[in-house]
């Protein structure tokens, strides 16, 4: 057996092939042996998301971790991450176990661990549990008995709907955005958040708010590429002001304006800072990930904010939430936060938020992103997920280690920065970042500039550099 590990955000593989039932009991066997040496009386929630065999992975390791005397709080239905992270707090349970492959395509499935805080679990724990995964271990789950294991009330269901939808209405004024007068639409992309959406605001427009765990073949991933269902349909129907998606278990978010124009993950970041502090009057430290926009820094400093740069992975985001009073936390791959939240990324959280600003304000995204980019002027910012194999990539990072680029094509390097991937400034507001993933076997190029012009010819001479090396 290849070891299993825990990448940026879980583990992940491909049904069938990678994510089998006896690897996920492997992997359930070494989070019970970890409960039981960490906790006196250890509970788990356990959900799962809208993927094939997301309920059979789930009763799995709930048979596993209760068959060693753990407490086990399941699903009724299929969840996002952030109900399970909820329910681990408000529940006061050791740790939770989401059944999910995050924004990856449809053949694939894995396993997200949260802390008992309700956020990522830490890396030292993460790694306590890898160690504990045992190729040897081989256990036959028809000897356990499920109904026995009810009846002992070691597994007991719980509808996390219930506890997620209590904390939205106890946040937001849920009434007040239905009556505003805005026509609001949201797109699950058939993605584990479906059900709480509609029970959380009848009336708004849906989009792929059923069950596929086919994906319709599009990963359920908020970027402009696998969104154009939703994007046609403001362009054409002209009867939404303001619409977010998010991905397969809800962590991710991007939006779209009454225009129709697609706002990425630093453009959503944005507006949620400027509409905390401008409108809301609050205040705290700021922490994006080392790949976000550096438009943050200018618009922190015009609000005397302080910003902290992390490395890739919400995970570390987390951990300051956990030290610190923070205003907002953000991450490029769409995961946000706000201070006033668990330590955990919650995109119909952050999707509220920003609906809520606009009633707040009276205004439009587009009027707000104005009033952004009236602050840190215009930018734009493109990631490219190039596809090479094993060797090329390390003989890449290799190169960027030994600091072998001075240049891409006619873009010189100025100065240079390495805190997760290797970033390149190439003038004033203008950069490239190279990163090998963490969860995919791909190198991600990021690169911003002033517009996406810029943009493009930057990344075609990195890809062309990078071809040459």
């Amino acid at each position: 057996m290849d070891r299993i590990l825990f990448g940026t955000d879980g583990w992940r593989g491909i049904i069938a092939k990678d994510f089998t039932m006896a690897n996920v009991a492997k992997v359930a066997y070494a989070i019970a042996r970890w409960l039981i040496g960490k906790y006196s009386n250890p509970s788990v929630v356990i959900g799962y998301d809208c993927r094939f065999g997301g309920e059979m992975f789930m009763e799995a390791v709930a048979k596993i971790l209760a068959s060693r005397n753990i407490r086990v709080f399941i699903t009724e239905n299929y969840v996002s991450t952030p109900m399970v992270s909820l329910a681990v707090m408000k529940l006061n349970a050791s740790c939770g176990v989401m059944i999910t492959a995050s924004h990856n395509a449809a053949e694939y499935n894995g396993i997200k661990l949260k802390s008992k805080e309700g956020g990522p679990m830490l890396d030292k724990d993460v790694k306590d549990i890898e160690n504990l995964i045992s190729s040897d271990y081989e256990f036959d789950l028809e000897m356990l008995n499920w109904n026995y294991l009810l009846e002992q009330g070691l597994i007991q269901y719980i509808n996390l709907e219930t506890i997620y939808l209590k904390n939205l209405h106890e946040h937001f004024d849920i009434k007040r955005m239905q009556n505003s007068g805005l026509r609001f639409a949201f797109d699950a992309m058939y993605g584990g958040t479906q059900n709480v959406f509609k029970k959380l605001m009848p009336g708004v427009k849906l989009f792929r708010c059923e069950l596929n765990p086919s994906f319709m073949g599009i990963p359920p991933e908020p970027l402009a590429k696998n969104l154009h269902m939703l994007e046609e349909h403001i362009w054409k129907k002209k009867d939404i002001d303001a619409a977010f998606a998010v991905d397969g278990d809800g962590d991710r978010i991007a939006f779209f304006d009454e225009k129709g124009t697609y706002l990425d993950s630093h453009h959503v970041l944005l507006l949620l800072i400027y509409g905390l502090a401008k409108y809301k009057g609050l205040r705290g430290k700021v922490v994006v990930s080392f790949s976000i926009t550096s438009a943050v820094e200018r618009l922190a400093k015009h609000f005397g904010l302080e910003v902290m740069r992390v490395p890739i992975g919400f995970k570390f985001i987390s951990r300051i939430m956990l030290e610190e009073e923070i205003l907002a936390g953000g991450e490029e791959s769409g995961g946000m936060t706000v201070g006033t939240y668990i330590p955990e990324r919650d995109g119909i959280w952050t999707g509220l938020t920003i609906w809520d600003l606009m009633v707040e304000s009276g205004k439009m995204l587009s009027e707000l992103m104005n009033e952004v980019y009236e602050i840190t002027g215009d930018f734009a910012f493109e990631r490219l997920d190039l596809e090479l194999n094993k060797n090329a990539r390390n003989k890449l990072i290799e190169k960027c280690k030994n600091q072998g680029f001075t240049a891409f094509g006619d873009y010189k390097i100025t100065s240079s920065g390495e805190l997760d991937g290797y970033k390149y400034t190439l003038g004033e507001n203008q950069w490239v970042m190279i990163r090998l993933s963490g969860s995919e076997p791909v190198i991600r190029i990021y690169v911003e500039s002033s517009d996406r012009e810029s943009v493009i010819a930057i990344l075609n001479a990195v890809v062309n550099s990078i071809n040459v090396a």
